[in-house]
């Protein structure tokens, strides 16, 4: 048996720091010949070469000198004149929002209970069919004392309601644009739903226009999905400003002991104005992705969760921000890995810190042994930033859990083995997908795009054909100034490898995911299957570089 079918070992202990990046840029290994049969080929036009940190140097470089409009096209970022844009006095910073916890930013009230998601409940009688009604729409939020905020919400919340349907039900949600002057969607993001009703931006919904969207949960499909917008240039203002929803497919059978409970934590972020509004993009922002003054769980700012000591709670983490990685440790109290965005995994992990890149999901248990308050806090994690006002992302409090002296009730161990994940076979088709930033500076024109394979975004264009039922292996290759969350559309896949510096890593547990992080100057092999036909988007999740080009479409035909 060849060393990538090889079933994967347990992980006693796993961490998910990033492995450090080495002084040099080295020339890249070729991959394995079992992986990979297909030559390697680089495309001139966008191989980085030897000049990798000479680029980056230019481009920071550059944007510290450029003055003058900035119009933002879906697939490219025109430079030219940008003293007109919010904040972008890029010489002095004087206005200029330099990121997270900046100075002047709106306090918010902390240590309230933490509330739960209302759920969204079905209109149906009929057992084995959730049937609902979603409205997208502006509403008015108080996040900060006499602060009005004006945002968008899913049926006039934010997050929106919590979806819990099961495996084997069929889902009819009736969808309302009410957002005056821009089309929207819903994209099921990580759910097998077929591709028209996927929500993406081929499918948009029109201001004022209604759709239904129906798919049926496959057995085997239990899990901790989202939902939240994909219009063409549109996803990453309409996700900031409050569009997103956590969606639970729950099993029939859950091997999770019910006494842990099952809480949803969606983590946002959220940049205020003096006057309550939500400042537009900056030049940072669209360089980078946006990141906010505040990380709210559940749209609270440091709530609290009061438990017994003794007790074992489940959690499922969410990372619903536009742009923000979050690493994070809880103080005093042992984390479990149980799930990754496709559900359970095949055992348990313990774990000491874990990282989430926008759009991945964790499940885990946390163990309170001790009374008193226990912290979620997060980490440091360089993940790459161009020019100035890099967030200091360490030491936030993010959920503060009071642990009574209380003793709790007898609580069952975590399950030795979840569930059985088939590993994924030998690939016949293999695919090479290479990430870059570029600018161009001529005397009459400035521009900045996000890139894949040299090419932006082209919704009339197909970058990949591929076969329904065809497993494949894809390798993502970050040639940029940054890490880049990887996300395709209608199927889960399997991280086999990462390569980076010359040192190749095994993925330390088996699990289905929808989104990857891929570290810069780093290489990611991942199986997949699509089996279901039509046209899917993969794309950076890091959503204002999707908007500025780093997406394709791959076509699936039967």
């Amino acid at each position: 048996m060849s060393d990538h079918r090889r079933p994967f070992q347990r992980a006693r202990r796993w961490t998910s720091q990033a492995p450090q990046a080495s002084a040099a840029r080295r020339r890249r290994r070729p991959a394995s010949p079992r992986l990979l049969n297909t030559a390697r080929t680089r495309d001139a036009e966008f191989d980085l070469g030897d000049n990798y940190m000479h680029r980056r140097e230019f481009l920071v470089a550059s944007l510290a000198t450029l003055a003058s409009s900035t119009a933002l096209a879906q697939t490219k970022m025109d430079m030219s004149n940008m003293d007109s844009m919010p904040g972008m006095d890029m010489s002095g910073h004087a206005g200029h929002d330099m990121g997270p916890m900046a100075k002047g930013a709106v306090a918010l009230p902390e240590g309230e209970a933490l509330r739960n998601l209302p759920l969204l409940a079905s209109e149906a009688s009929t057992p084995g069919l959730f049937k609902a009604k979603l409205t997208a729409e502006p509403t008015v939020a108080r996040f900060a004392e006499e602060l009005d905020t004006p945002i968008l919400a899913y049926n006039g919340m934010s997050p929106g309601p919590l979806i819990e349907a099961y495996e084997g039900d069929r889902v009819e949600i009736a969808f309302a644009n009410r957002i005056e002057g821009e089309q929207s969607t819903i994209h099921w993001h990580g759910m097998p739903v077929p591709a028209d009703q996927d929500g993406n931006p081929m499918y948009p919904v029109a201001a004022g226009a209604d759709r239904v969207y129906v798919f049926d949960l496959p057995e085997g499909s239990a899990g901790s999905y989202w939902y939240h917008p994909h219009p063409h240039g549109k996803t990453a203002e309409q996700v900031y400003r409050g569009l997103a929803g956590a969606f639970v497919v729950k099993a029939k059978t859950d091997p999770v002991p019910a006494e842990y409970g099952d809480t949803v934590l969606v983590f946002t972020d959220l940049r205020l104005a003096a006057d309550g509004s939500m400042p537009e993009n900056t030049m940072t922002d669209l360089m980078n992705g946006r990141v906010g003054d505040h990380v709210l769980v559940n749209g609270q700012k440091n709530p609290k969760l009061s438990v017994a000591m003794g007790a074992k709670r489940r959690f499922r983490l969410y990372n619903a921000t536009n742009a923000r990685y979050l690493k994070l440790a809880f103080d005093g109290a042992p984390m479990t890995i149980i799930g990754s965005d496709g559900g359970l995994l095949e055992a348990p992990v313990a774990a000491r810190e874990i990282l989430l890149s926008p759009a991945e999901r964790l499940e885990l248990v946390v163990s309170f042994e001790k009374s008193g308050p226990v912290t979620l806090y997060t980490l440091d994690y360089d993940r790459g930033w161009m020019g100035p006002g890099r967030p200091a992302d360490a030491g936030l409090t993010l959920l503060t859990v009071d642990v009574s002296d209380n003793l709790a009730g007898p609580v069952p161990p975590i399950p030795e083995r979840l569930r059985p994940i088939a590993q994924l076979g030998n690939p016949t088709a293999s695919r090479r997908l290479v990430l870059t930033e570029t600018m161009t500076m001529t005397a009459t024109d400035r521009q900045m795009g996000f890139l894949i394979n040299g090419k932006a975004f082209d919704m009339g264009r197909i970058d990949i054909v591929s076969k329904a039922g065809q497993t494949e292996l894809w390798e993502i290759v970050n040639q940029a100034d940054m890490d880049h969350p990887f996300h395709l559309h209608g199927t889960q896949f399997q991280v086999i490898e990462h390569e980076r510096g010359g040192k190749v890593t095994k993925s330390p547990y088996l699990a289905w995911k929808d989104t990857v992080n891929v570290a810069r100057g780093e290489t990611v092999r991942l199986l997949l299957r699509q089996e279901r036909p039509g046209q899917r988007m993969y794309h950076c999740h890091l959503l204002e570089h999707e908007q500025l080009g780093m997406m394709g479409v791959v076509d699936v035909r039967a």
